[in-house]
């Protein structure tokens, strides 16, 4: 989830544009992202800010089926510090809506997301995130948008409601593998959008596939100038049960 703060301190815990995916009714699923920044701003966005160059994160997110339509979600974000120790940097709950069905080409719905977060991760310790999410699945083309709306829920320092506009293009090579790029692009405070120039996106080039029952994001990505992070690996990995 995109910070309503300044963004630069390091890549998110979740790198990922949400499709249709939802648990059935009654199961638990457990989805593990990861992300380094190899190359990326080397001073701090705000004091004790985590800087962005070498940053590592680790987040765990767990999911309950409630109904058909309805998923609740919970994150631990773990982090390195310069110490290169790991701690946990806060946790966040989310509720998905997704009311199409899984095999309908046309999918969309909602996520919310509210969380507190550590002093490193952003000056406001609570704050939250609503996602709209659009796509289509076909034979061997699945597009997909997101549009993240990141607010302050409570915190010492005024904080913009902010928009990102996250969009995923892939094609099926076959049943088992995905080739195909993610886009985010941070468009700015959402009463005065940033221009072009200002903005900061990534765009990463990614592959999904599954291997004995595990699910498998592998992305590589690049930042424009105005991003903190010009160099990103991430993964996401869904562990079966």
């Amino acid at each position: 989830m995109a910070s309503c703060a300044a963004t630069a301190a390091a890549a998110p815990e979740e790198i990922q544009v949400y499709m249709n995916e939802m648990g059935q009714p009654g199961e638990f699923g457990l989805d593990v992202h990861a992300n380094y920044v190899l190359t990326g701003a080397a001073t701090p966005d705000y004091p004790g800010a985590q800087l962005a160059r070498h940053a590592l994160r680790v987040t765990p997110e767990f999911s309950y089926g409630l109904t058909r339509t309805l998923e609740l979600g919970a994150y631990v974000l773990g982090l390195r510090d310069a110490d290169n120790r790991y701690r946990v940097g806060g946790e966040k709950l989310r509720l998905k809506f997704i009311p199409t069905g899984p095999d309908d080409p046309v999918f969309y719905g909602a996520n919310l997301e509210v969380g507190r977060v550590d002093h490193r991760l952003d000056e406001n310790p609570w704050n939250g995130e609503l996602k709209g999410i659009l796509g289509y699945k076909g034979t061997h083309w699945t597009a997909a948008v997101n549009a993240n709306v990141g607010f302050k829920v409570s915190g010492p320092v005024s904080a913009p409601t902010t928009l990102e506009l996250a969009t995923k293009l892939s094609y099926a090579v076959s049943d088992a593998l995905q080739v195909g790029i993610e886009h985010y692009n941070d468009l700015g405070e959402i009463r005065r959008l940033d221009n072009p120039g200002r903005q900061a996106h990534t765009t990463y080039a990614v592959l999904d596939t599954s291997v004995r029952g595990w699910d498998l994001n592998l992305g590589v990505g690049r930042g424009n100038a105005a991003a903190s992070d010009r160099w990103v690996v991430k993964a996401i990995v869904g562990v079966p049960f």
